[in-house]
């Protein structure tokens, strides 16, 4: 069971989500919240949607209407969906970067900046001295 798991009714999702059984109804309506339904079309509430149902309730009392909880929970959803894709996206980029030949290393170079090596070579390495020596105070 995960939380998008179907297993709470009506009447027990309200009182999780501290809301009247008409209030889920409505919301539902709406399309704020979408329960599952049952073969006898009852409602079947998730942990996902009791989240959602509290996130309501606190939006309504902050004094944010509907339409506008409606756009924040579909911007929010929007949101979750394009970190998915980064999410996925970087894992991809990850694994062609790891399993192309001749990918290409970093190091950082004396004043450190970004050094591009290819694979198998090294960074050149310098001898240079510099010798200080104090001014002498006349």
């Amino acid at each position: 069971m995960d939380e998008n798991s179907p297993v709470f009714a009506i009447a027990t999702a309200a009182e999780l989500s501290g809301l009247h059984p008409q209030t889920l109804r409505q919301y539902d309506r709406l399309g704020l919240v979408s329960p599952t339904r049952t073969r006898g079309q009852s409602r079947r509430y998730s942990m996902h949607n009791i989240a959602q149902l509290r996130e309501i309730a606190g939006l309504r009392a902050e004094g944010v209407n509907l339409e506008g909880i409606a756009r924040i929970l579909a911007l929010t959803e929007r949101v979750s969906g394009l970190e998915r894709q980064v999410r996925k996206l970087e894992h991809n980029l990850a694994n062609e970067v790891m399993t192309r030949r001749g990918r290409r290393i970093f190091a950082a170079g004396s004043r450190g900046d970004v050094v591009s090596l290819t694979s198998g070579r090294r960074t050149q390495r310098r001898a240079e001295l510099m010798v200080w020596r104090p001014q002498s105070e006349d």
